[in-house]
């Protein structure tokens, strides 16, 4: 009950004091004085300059009541404030909201969960205020903090840990609101400010993610189950917080998740790290993507020697990146992605050797191999796919660039990556190396075979191909059909076979062009060599049906009749060395 004073005293308080007090009845559950309120409401509109006096005096009677506890008057003190900031939109108002942030900074300090959800609820109000001049000295310091600190709420009663937690989330969304719409929108994406808001926003997107987990999948949110649920207002306000986010400031949001998922070791399973990734992508504008991609690369080589499962779970994140990546613009980090990507493709082969040599018989050791070839199976995946998207003179640069990287005995001094590995580490990387090119080359059709098979990227393909492991030999030929093969005709040709109609396999094939024809004439007796010289390998099976099927491919993409000829000569004379070495 709110104290009263006799009517002399009461005729000598200022105007503003005696009708704020009005506002206040006898029993606090009777509510607002709504008469009263109208009256003080017209008195500040008014006189706005008022207003700064009608703040201090509201806060001085709200903070008292917070420390008697009488919450009642707090909330009708509360309720007076927000009509207040609402009616009012003059210059004046500008120590009115100094008044009225301390009160809702009171509210959001003290322990009790009713005043902590009031304190936000006002400050969300507020924040949908546009205001008529920015304020510059302004900061919201305190409810970055305290806001953040809510969303971790560990309230022993859920229903009200639920509410704090939810009143914590808007509060986050209410100050990115109101900074984005200020002149002060620098502010908000300090790291300082984005290490407390972003791991805030991702831990209740977390902890509502792993219950779903447990139970039935969860039904289609409706409007009111988004107010409701913390993980869905929590990723809403994460995908307002990126789509807002600008050049300057992109890195300072997209850090503090890998801080987050290293922390929660989130990597393995990585089901929320991709999660978050998808919704970064999806949120942020599109020529923006290549700074998510080289973050995530940097993030790789800061976890290069952490366990293989978790970095498998990096790269698969990657590739979900430059999965949505490609269908917009991914930038200048091309080069990057495959140079890391092989690098890291270098180094878990090296692992693998290191644990072979280690303790041959050991169950961990050999549980440590296969998830070394998780990790590589995962690099491979993501070359093939991020090549397989990339425009054709780009894939020309990478299918040259992964190549350049493959030893060759004889051809190429080791690189520093492969010096160390010996033989059969040399062997890992030249397959591991060939398969990313089988990717990288898998649906590429190229208009003339010269620019794809060009002197540079053919001599050593073709050196490649005389190597004394069969698989490695196997893999090269398949990189040949890929580039020679332009109208999907292998399949038709698979198996060593008499064809009585050749007419029957429908081969599809166009007539062969004048820069096809000078290729032949310029390296057709390179190709028909290392053709003879492969077929007197220690070949099995396998290797005899790849080569038919090169002479085959080359008959329809590459041959006039001079090449025909040739090829029989090829074909009919394996055993008479015929070519000059």
């Amino acid at each position: 009950m709110p104290a009263r004073v006799c009517c002399c005293c009461a005729a000598l308080r200022p105007r503003y004091k005696r009708l704020v007090d009005n506002i206040f009845p006898e029993d606090p559950k009777d509510g607002l004085v709504k008469a009263d309120m109208e009256k003080l409401t017209f008195y500040a509109v008014s006189a706005p300059e008022k207003l700064d006096r009608i703040g201090a005096y509201l806060a001085e009677k709200l903070s008292r009541d917070v420390i008697r506890h009488r919450y009642g008057y707090v909330f009708i003190a509360m309720e007076a404030l927000d009509q207040l900031l609402m009616a009012c939109h003059s210059q004046s108002i500008k120590p009115f909201v100094e008044s009225f942030l301390h009160m809702v900074a009171k509210l959001l300090e003290s322990g009790e969960p009713r005043l902590q959800v009031l304190g936000t609820n006002s400050f969300v109000k507020f924040a949908n205020i546009e205001e008529d001049t920015p304020s510059y000295h302004r900061r919201y310091d305190f409810f970055v903090s305290r806001f953040s600190a809510m969303c971790h709420s560990c309230h022993d009663d859920l229903e009200i840990q639920n509410e704090i937690r939810i009143a914590g989330i808007r509060g986050i969304q209410g100050v990115v609101r109101k900074t984005v719409n200020d002149e002060l929108r620098a502010t908000i994406w300090e790291p300082q400010h984005m290490d407390k808001i972003v791991p805030s926003l991702l831990y209740n997107m977390q902890k509502t993610e792993d219950a779903d987990s447990r139970i039935d999948p969860p039904s289609s949110p409706t409007g009111g189950d988004k107010e409701e649920n913390p993980a869905l207002l929590a990723e809403n306000c994460f995908r307002e917080l990126l789509a807002r986010a600008t050049y300057g400031n992109m890195n300072n949001a997209v850090k503090p998740v890998f801080a987050h998922l290293d922390h929660h070791k989130l990597w393995d399973p990585n089901e929320f790290a991709v999660h978050c990734f998808k919704i970064i992508m999806y949120s942020i504008q599109a020529q923006y993507s290549h700074h998510v991609i080289q973050e995530i690369l940097r993030h790789l080589d800061y976890r290069k020697r952490d366990a293989p499962r978790v970095r498998a779970g990096i790269i698969q994140v990657l590739l979900e990146t430059i999965a949505i990546a490609a269908k917009g613009s991914i930038g200048p980090t091309v080069l990057e992605v495959f140079n890391t990507l092989l690098k890291h493709l270098s180094l878990s082969v090296d692992f693998e050797l290191g644990a072979q040599s280690g303790s041959s018989g050991s169950v961990d050791i050999r549980s440590k191999e296969c998830e070394e070839k998780i990790v590589q199976n995962a690099i491979i995946q993501t070359i093939g796919f991020f090549g397989s998207n990339l425009p054709d003179y780009q894939r020309s640069e990478i299918m040259m660039f992964i190549m350049g990287k493959v030893p060759v005995f004889g051809m190429t001094a080791p690189s520093p990556e492969n010096s160390q590995l010996g033989d059969l580490g040399t062997r890992r990387i030249q397959i591991m190396l060939l398969r990313s090119l089988l990717m990288v080359t898998s649906g590429y059709n190229a208009k003339s075979i010269s620019t794809v098979l060009s002197g540079p990227f053919l001599d050593p393909l073709l050196s490649s191909s005389l190597m004394e492991d069969c698989e490695l030999r196997q893999l090269v030929l398949e990189v040949l059909h890929n580039l020679i093969d332009r109208h999907d005709n292998r399949a038709k040709l698979r198996g060593i076979r008499i064809i009585p109609d050749v007419s029957d396999l429908k081969i599809k094939r166009d007539k062969i062009s004048r820069q096809d024809v000078s290729f032949m004439k310029k390296h057709g007796q390179q190709l028909y060599r290392h053709i003879y010289l492969g077929c007197k390998e220690d070949n099995v099976h396998q290797n005899f049906e790849l080569l038919y099927t090169t002479l085959a491919l080359i008959t329809i993409e590459l041959a006039n009749e001079e090449v025909v000829t040739d090829l029989i000569r090829t074909a009919i004379l394996p055993t008479c060395r015929i070519w000059p070495s």
